[in-house]
């Protein structure tokens, strides 16, 4: 019985030297295994942390060109300075985003942070901007009415003042004084009428001023104005000139007449004192800056 113990204690050993064999393989099999596992794990994180890194960067790129749209629409200078400063942030963001190394997750996931920021900043934008454009455009719609509104008054009044002169014009019109029945008889210092040039001595001019009740009763100065065949004016003085139409012109007879708006009958005389040459002669007559009647007439040799 006492050789049997030994034995026994023996083959116990041996199981026990197996088991402990047996237990390390298996914690060196168990230990290579989560280093794999391990492994196969970083590079998972780190293919993660790659395309977290690229989609950001998108995103980044995507924002930039969000900016790039909205500027266009932006028509307050104020706004539009503070839009470009968050745009030239982004576009620094994007920069930095492309230096990081995929294994920095700490920046990787501040830069995701930033680009939530910039998302809301840019909401908050768009909303300023869409008030704005709406501010905008219902301020050209309603100067668009006022310049509509101002244009239509402006066309009224100058209806209005169109009528004013063209009822002005009229009222002139018809207080215009009107010399008719018109007539040049050449004649001697006697009166009688001379039927050669050579004979002539005085010119005796002949008219009457209408019955005009519309016409401003009172004093009226009447220039008579007689052109010789070649277009000079027969006159006493060159100084003698009245004004008419902006500028001053010879007048050959001057009378000074009371009118009360009834028929007046005036006869008027040159005194030949110059030479007259033959041909066709024209008379006209003014009052209050109007011609108010002519008269051609023939004096013959």
């Amino acid at each position: 019985m006492e050789q049997e113990i030994p034995s026994k204690e023996k083959g116990n050993s041996k199981v026990l030297i197996i088991i402990l064999i047996l237990l390390a393989l298996i914690l060196a099999g168990a230990t290579v295994y989560i280093i794999h596992q391990n492994s196969k794990m970083d590079e998972i994180e780190q293919e993660a942390l790659i395309a977290e890194q690229q989609r950001l960067q998108d995103e980044y790129e995507d924002l930039t060109m969000s900016y790039e749209r909205e500027k266009l629409n932006i028509r307050n200078d104020s706004l539009l300075h503070q839009f470009s400063n968050e745009q030239a942030k982004v576009q620094r963001l994007l920069e930095e985003l492309k230096t990081v190394k995929a294994t920095n997750r700490v920046e990787i996931n501040r830069l995701n942070k930033e680009l939530a920021s910039l998302r809301k900043v840019l909401k908050s934008y768009i909303v300023q901007i869409d008030s704005l454009n709406k501010v905008n455009e219902r301020l050209k719609q309603e100067n668009r009415e006022i310049t509509t509104r101002y244009q239509q008054t402006t066309q009224t009044l100058n209806q209005v003042s169109q009528e004013k002169r063209d009822l002005s014009e009229k009222v002139t019109l018809a207080a215009k004084l009107d010399a008719t029945g018109i007539s040049v008889t050449p004649t001697n210092n006697k009166g009688k009428v001379q039927k050669k040039i050579k004979s002539t001595e005085r010119l005796v001019v002949n008219f009457t001023i209408t019955k005009n009740i519309t016409a401003e009763p009172g004093e009226r100065t009447i220039y008579v104005r007689i052109m010789k065949p070649d277009d000079d004016v027969l006159v006493k003085s060159r100084a003698n000139v009245f004004p008419y139409e902006n500028t001053e012109i010879n007048y050959s007879i001057k009378r000074i007449i009371e009118y009360g708006g009834e028929e007046v009958s005036e006869t008027l005389y040159w005194s030949v004192e110059e030479y007259l040459m033959p041909g066709v002669y024209r008379l006209d007559i003014f009052a209050d800056g109007s011609r108010i009647g002519s008269k051609s007439f023939e004096l013959k040799d």
